[in-house]
Formats: structure tokens, C-alpha cells, sequence
């Protein structure tokens, strides 16, 4: 043997197919490893970018616990026990929710949960029935729960929604299915999102905000412009393919005659972004 062989001549590196190979055969892999493939799965296209974030999702999942997700106690829209129906008829209209803890003296103590469905069912028999004549028993649950369990009991148990509480047994926030389900599959948008319901929003004189989702047809079309990008469909994906990594909120990107700015994202996706339209000599047709 030859102790003395180049090390060029040996394989500097597995295979993708040799390495997933490998890991279904059931050799020992870490998390770190396993990604390390995914992403070369999707640098050769065996791998879609939605598939890529969902199963990065999946892994972190397992390890994020309720405090990561949770709505915090100050932002938690609430009823008081004693409240009468047809007051919070306007309330319920205007927020949209399909759930509403219900409290009892202040937001640290959650007695029950008001389904929206059940004050439309009564609120016109009885309109001196107050909400505590409703209310359904509340799930409550620790800052600690891992979400994969928590998911396994909002599905084994039929809950929506729980109250989550700190070590003192004081109400710290809430959580829903929803968010839990956002971990894996990013933001999900309903119709009482109404941020949500234009890609393309003016905010002042050559101002915008923008979804991430926002197909590049649209924007195109939006502003008489021209982007092009074979390997993505949205402004979302443009931008990140163009920085070259996943941004951060705040950080930018001049391109022609926008200046891109990131609102919102996570460690991976873009969620939405300020636009500013730069250089004068922009010919655009901007719709108010």
C-alpha cells in the first residue's frame, strides 16, 4: 500500500444519491447533515423551494416549544364574563375571530372560550343573555409544551385554541392550531385578513408594500416593468435569489429602479416587503 497517495485521488465527498442512500438505509445522520442534503437536493432541482421550507419547518418543529409561537397576554382580543351579547355583536363583526377567551376581572385570568358561532345563534333569542351563559370550557396549556405535542392534542381533542400559562398558573398568551400549522407550512391567510387581500398596496408617493407571494406577472404589469427570473414566480423568490441568502428584516435591495426592503420573514421565507421607487426617470404606471 502506498501510504503516500495523493489525497486528490480520493473522494473528496459523497454522492447526493450515495449520501440519501445512506441515510434511508438507516445509518446514524444528524440534523445538521440531513439538511446539508436537502439543500443539495434542491441546488440539482430534485428538491421544490415550498418542499425545501416545509421539511426545514417539520425539523425545527419538534424542538420549538409554545413560549416561541404563543400571542401574547397584551395582544389577546378579549370579552369580559358579564359582558351582554348584543354589546359585543360589533366586536365579534369587526375582529373577525371564530374564538374569544373570555376573562374574568382582567386578561391574567381566562375562564372560557366564546365561539363566534354560538353568540349568532342566541344573540337575537335572548339579548340579555351575557357571555358567560355561552362560554365553552378553556384548554390551557404550558409556556413549555412542545409544539408536536400540542398539535397531537389540538387534533386527538378537537381544540382550536388554548390558553397558555407561565409557571404561576397566570395567563401568559393563547395559541391556536393555526399557528402551530404556520411552523410548517408558513403564514396561512384567511378572508378576515385583510391586510392580505391585495398583493400590491400604495402607501404614499412612490411607496409600497408588497406579499412576498406577489407573482412577478403581477408586479410587472403593476409598474410597466420587466423583472425577469426563470427559476422563480414570485417578487419573494426574486429578491432572495438575488441577495443570494435568506434576508433579514431591513435588509435591502436596489434592483433598476426599485429599492426593496424586507418587512417580514423568518429563517425560511420572506413574508412581505417595502418597495420605494427610486431614480426620477421611472416611467411606470402606478396605480392609486
Amino acid at each position: 500500500m502506498n501510504d503516500d497517495k495523493p489525497p486528490s485521488s480520493q473522494p473528496l465527498q459523497k454522492s447526493l444519491l450515495d449520501r440519501i442512500g445512506h441515510f434511508l438505509t438507516g445509518e446514524p445522520q444528524d440534523q445538521a447533515d440531513l439538511l446539508e442534503i436537502l439543500q443539495e437536493a434542491h441546488d440539482k432541482h430534485l428538491l421544490d423551494a415550498e418542499s425545501l421550507s416545509m421539511i426545514q419547518g417539520i425539523l425545527q418543529f419538534s424542538e420549538m416549544r409554545v413560549r416561541d409561537i404563543m400571542i401574547p397576554r397584551v395582544q389577546m382580543h378579549v370579552i369580559p364574563k358579564d359582558a351582554e351579547l348584543d354589546t359585543i355583536v360589533p366586536l365579534i363583526l369587526e375582529l373577525g375571530h371564530s374564538r374569544f377567551p373570555v376573562i374574568e376581572e382582567d386578561r391574567s385570568k381566562v375562564i372560557g372560550i366564546l365561539l363566534a358561532k354560538d353568540l349568532l345563534l342566541h344573540a337575537l333569542k335572548n339579548k340579555q343573555q351575557t357571555v358567560a351563559d355561552l362560554m365553552r370550557p378553556v384548554s390551557v396549556v404550558p409556556e413549555s409544551k412542545r409544539l408536536n405535542v400540542l398539535l397531537t392534542e389540538f387534533r386527538t381533542k378537537r381544540n382550536h385554541m388554548a390558553i397558555v400559562v407561565d409557571e404561576y398558573g397566570m395567563t401568559a398568551g393563547l395559541v391556536t392550531i393555526e399557528d402551530v400549522l404556520e411552523e410548517i407550512v408558513g403564514e396561512i391567510v384567511d378572508e378576515h385578513d385583510a391586510q392580505e387581500e391585495q398583493y400590491i398596496q400604495k402607501q404614499g408617493d412612490n411607496k409600497f408594500t408588497l406579499k412576498a407571494l406577489t407573482p412577478i406577472d403581477e408586479f410587472n404589469d403593476y409598474f410597466s416593468a420587466d423583472l425577469q427570473d426563470d427559476e422563480h414566480e414570485t417578487i419573494g423568490g426574486f429578491v432572495v435569489h438575488q441577495l443570494g441568502h435568506m434576508p433579514k428584516k431591513g435588509e435591502r435591495l436596489e434592483h433598476g429602479s426599485f429599492r426593496f426592503e424586507v418587512l417580514h420573514a423568518d429563517d425560511r421565507r420572506v413574508y412581505s416587503l417595502k418597495l420605494k421607487l427610486i431614480k426620477g426617470g421611472f416611467n411606470s404606471k402606478v396605480q392609486s
